[in-house]
């Protein structure tokens, strides 16, 4: 009896240990998110990226098929929403279950038309959990007569969006409701020569301003929201082909020179500004980024490709499958 027993605590024993060992630990199970993300689909040139805490994972645009695609942290690439009126898809944001997509036309999507090439700009607006659109704005009516391309976007506090466009001088604004979008600001400062890239990235500040990079001239802007014609250039870096851009802890992470990301601070309300730290490791034709788990991640878009293709009106020339998303460090 005596030994049964001793068997039977022998037995309970043995087999709590064995539950222990086979118990997920925290720290060594959850899941890490590689430095960098390789992924592949076929011609696809993502200039836009963010990310859906629903999905759990990334999402892409693409400038050549105008569609939506997500990357898991395996780097497994799938088409998530297309849409026939969607014809370069670019700077995005996720917000209450919505995707908000810039719409541009550079004549180098399997959509573009000589009456959409540089005469497009427009947000659309997806629901994520049925992949339909909601609302497609067109915002060239805002601007007329002028050449157009919608490149990126931000939102305020309050859900209203703004929007750059790189080929007229203006910042849009479209409300928390959608309706009655409207011409923010229309500035000499925001000009450039035809056809080039000048006003590019945008985010808000909670300061009540936004932060915009004109591209072309590798030059910040701060818009005061409270009287957009107060426009000031932020003095003190230089950031040349200055794309997506990121205020995390108050410091902007500026996608630049199309291999690099820069880490920018202020200490005098963003009068004034410094580069204290440059990562150029694992970035080729990069755009865009995003913020994951604390940590910045680029897409690596090949935009150098597009550009040639566009100034050789060759949209042909894309042929390019592979792509990638690096993390700043």
């Amino acid at each position: 009896m005596i030994r049964n027993t001793y068997l039977a605590c022998l037995l309970c024993l043995i087999t709590l240990w064995l539950t222990a060992c086979n118990t997920d630990d925290p720290e060594f199970n959850a899941p890490v998110t590689p430095e960098r993300i390789a992924f592949s689909s076929s011609r696809l040139y993502p200039e836009g990226i963010t990310y859906s805490t629903v999905l759990d994972k990334f999402l892409v645009s693409s400038i050549t098929q105008g569609k939506i695609g997500t990357v898991d942290q395996n780097g497994r690439y799938a088409d998530l929403i297309t849409d026939s009126l969607l014809i370069s898809s670019l700077g995005m944001k996720v917000q209450n279950g919505r995707l908000y997509v810039c719409n541009g036309d550079q004549g180098v999507s399997t959509k573009s038309t000589a009456q959409t090439t540089g005469k497009t700009a427009g947000l659309y607006i997806y629901d994520l959990s049925t992949r339909q659109a909601l609302r497609r704005i067109n915002l060239t009516t805002l601007y007329p007569n002028a050449s157009h391309y919608a490149n990126d976007m931000a939102f305020d506090s309050l859900g209203n969006a703004y929007v750059t466009d790189s080929f007229a001088p203006v910042i849009y604004k479209v409300p928390a409701d959608t309706t009655r979008p409207s011409l923010l600001i229309n500035s000499p400062l925001f000009s450039g020569a035809p056809g080039t890239i000048n006003l590019n990235g945008i985010v808000y500040h909670p300061g009540k301003y936004l932060i915009v990079v004109k591209s072309n001239e590798g030059k910040l802007f701060k818009v005061d929201l409270a009287n957009p014609s107060n426009i000031t250039e932020i003095t003190g870096v230089s950031l040349p082909n200055g794309d997506g851009m990121l205020l995390y802890n108050n410091d902007l992470y500026v996608v630049n020179g199309r291999n690099k990301v820069s880490q920018i601070r202020s200490t005098d309300g963003w009068k004034t500004a410094s580069v204290i730290k440059t990562d150029s490791v694992g970035y080729d034709q990069a755009t865009t980024n995003v913020l994951f788990n604390d940590k910045i991640y680029t897409i690596n878009a090949r935009i150098g490709e597009v550009s040639a293709a566009v100034a050789a009106k060759n949209p042909s020339l894309l042929q390019s499958n592979g792509y990638s998303i690096q993390q700043f460090k």
